[in-house]
């Protein structure tokens, strides 16, 4: 998913946001933390989309998985070449991880800042 300001967004799962809470007298009271399905709205993204080349590795091989089986022989020997081409852009890019975040503003009040986009789906 591309994130763009003004998106709105669902948090895909829950995030803790502060270790158990103590009682003075020692008791664990609880547990704070963002529950999965909570909407809000992105305020700023920072670092850098996939290139070109990821999405289009991740297109091509999507293609390949679901049409391959069904496609003539030189269309698919063509569209598996394409996809190894692009290989080692996308080992690159898993290597690295995800380089994007968001910053995150929830319906309740609460800013995520810093939040990874394959913790956000769209709302």
């Amino acid at each position: 998913m591309t994130l763009r300001e003004g998106q709105r967004v669902k948090l895909a799962t829950d995030i803790g946001l502060a270790e158990a809470i103590a009682q003075p007298a020692g008791a664990v009271v609880g547990f704070l933390s963002l529950a999965a399905g909570t909407g809000g709205t992105v305020e700023r993204v920072d670092g850098q989309p996939p290139s070109h080349g990821v999405r289009e590795y991740q297109r091509l091989k999507a293609l390949l998985d679901d049409y391959g089986h069904a496609m003539p022989e030189a269309s698919r020997k063509r569209l598996e070449d394409e996809v190894e081409a692009l290989q080692p852009e996308w080992t690159a890019f898993q290597t690295e991880g995800s380089r994007v975040t968001a910053r995150i503003r929830f319906d309740n009040g609460f800013v995520l800042d810093g939040a990874p986009e394959d913790v956000l789906t769209p709302a």
